[in-house]
């Protein structure tokens, strides 16, 4: 009788309960499917592929014993990061005593301050992570004429906006807006009009929002409710890429404009990735995740993909090996071509901003390609022009013709 291969086993936790949750099933889905998919092609180096996970609870004081579990206890192979800069950072000085090769999904900035030589980061924002969250956003307002000259920066009182709000002043600064309105709200807050009433009183051009998936739900609602209207909005919300807050908000959500990481557009079909997509979304629904995946799943597939190009290419599971092939190596991916630069980040950014137009009712089959988020930044994969200024965007939408494009 042959004898069965053993099992490759690949650990990791994911915040799979608590706010974070939505996301991270989604890359747990994604991650599952690379996983058949590669055992279906014959492993990696010729052995089955096991994934073991466990749930963080989005309690990033759990991490370290998590990961100290699999390496110790699960005696897994490899490891990789989880989502975000919650349960990734708590990971890290565990993971460099260790000298493990790590590759993290959508932390923002992880490795600055740590430039630990052998992470590498599943985010296409490159080298100056903070600041090309939302340059575009910043890039595109000062191309418009009439100029806008200022801007008001809100966001949520949590971790995740630090780093935003960080690159949004880098932003502002690069391209001359003068910054004249600050302000934090709690994640707790449901009546977002006193935080709109506060921007209109500074007559902001510019409305820099930085959110999570509820109050991006209550500021879009609350913004569109207001009589006041800003020249852009937008920009660091963590919510519209979310198909269940596409479809909650519906119409109210054209005009804005907010970063992406993917999106269905031409220019951004990579190989690969509409089959994987296909794939993810005929499961979806029974996996209670997000029904078209969009903004987790093809980087959380495209991670999956760096390691086994890694394994496949080296022989084996050295971390030293594994990591000094990753450092110089060209992956091919869902994602596009992906190479890693200082401190693990892209060489360069890719991070779209896009604006949502035309959309009609709470359907979520009208998100399905990219005709309702447009894809205005950057000038490599645009899709269509931006309708500026915000105003113009909703009259345009109410009265159902196009105001003229302006670049």
């Amino acid at each position: 009788m042959p004898t069965v291969p053993t099992p490759i086993r690949i650990g990791y936790c994911l915040s799979l309960t608590g706010p974070l949750a939505g996301n991270s099933r989604s890359a747990r889905l994604a991650h599952d499917i690379w996983r058949e998919d590669v055992n279906n092609r014959g492993g990696l180096l010729g052995r089955p592929v096991e994934l073991i996970c466990y749930d963080d609870h989005a309690d990033a004081s759990r991490v370290p014993g998590l990961y100290q579990r699999l390496m110790d206890e699960d005696r897994v192979d490899l490891v990789i990061g989880g989502y975000g800069t919650n349960t990734l950072l708590p990971a890290m000085p565990l993971i460099m005593e260790r000298q493990r090769f790590f590759v993290g999904l959508m932390g923002l900035g992880v490795n600055n301050a740590l430039a630990y030589p052998n992470y590498f980061a599943m985010i296409p924002t490159g080298p100056d992570p903070n600041a090309a969250l939302t340059e575009g956003f910043f890039e595109l307002a000062a191309a418009q004429t009439p100029r806008p000259l200022t801007v008001a920066l809100v966001s949520a009182d949590a971790e995740f906006s630090r780093n935003p709000i960080f690159g949004a002043k880098a932003n502002a600064g690069k391209y001359n807006f003068q910054i004249v309105h600050e302000a934090t709200y709690p994640l707790t807050t449901e009546n977002f009009t006193p935080v709109i009433d506060a921007v209109a009183t500074s007559g902001c051009d510019l409305l820099f929002l930085c959110s999570y998936l509820e109050d991006s739900i209550g500021l879009v609602r609350a913004i569109h409710a207001h009589p006041f209207r800003p020249k852009m909005v937008g920009a660091g919300m963590i919510g519209p890429q979310n198909t269940a807050v596409k479809t909650t908000l519906g119409p109210l959500l054209n005009g804005i404009v907010n970063y992406e990481y993917w999106a269905p557009v031409p220019r951004m079909m990579f190989p690969g990735v509409q089959e994987f997509l296909n794939t993810y979304q005929a499961r979806a629904g029974a996996a209670g995740v997000d029904l078209l995946g969009h903004y987790m799943a093809p980087l959380a597939y495209a991670q999956m993909q760096v390691v086994a190009q890694a394994v496949e290419a080296t022989g084996g599971f050295d971390d030293v090996s594994l990591s000094a092939y990753a450092r110089g190596a060209r992956f091919h991916t869902v994602m596009g071509d992906i190479r890693f630069g200082i401190n693990g980040e892209w060489p360069e950014p890719r991070v779209l901003q896009v604006q949502f137009q035309g959309i009609s009712g709470h359907d979520v089959e009208q998100f399905r390609n990219g005709s309702r988020q447009i894809v205005v930044s950057p000038p490599d994969f645009t899709s269509g022009g931006l309708r500026f200024p915000y105003a113009e965007a909703l009259s345009a939408e109410q009265t159902g013709t196009w105001a003229r494009d302006r670049h």
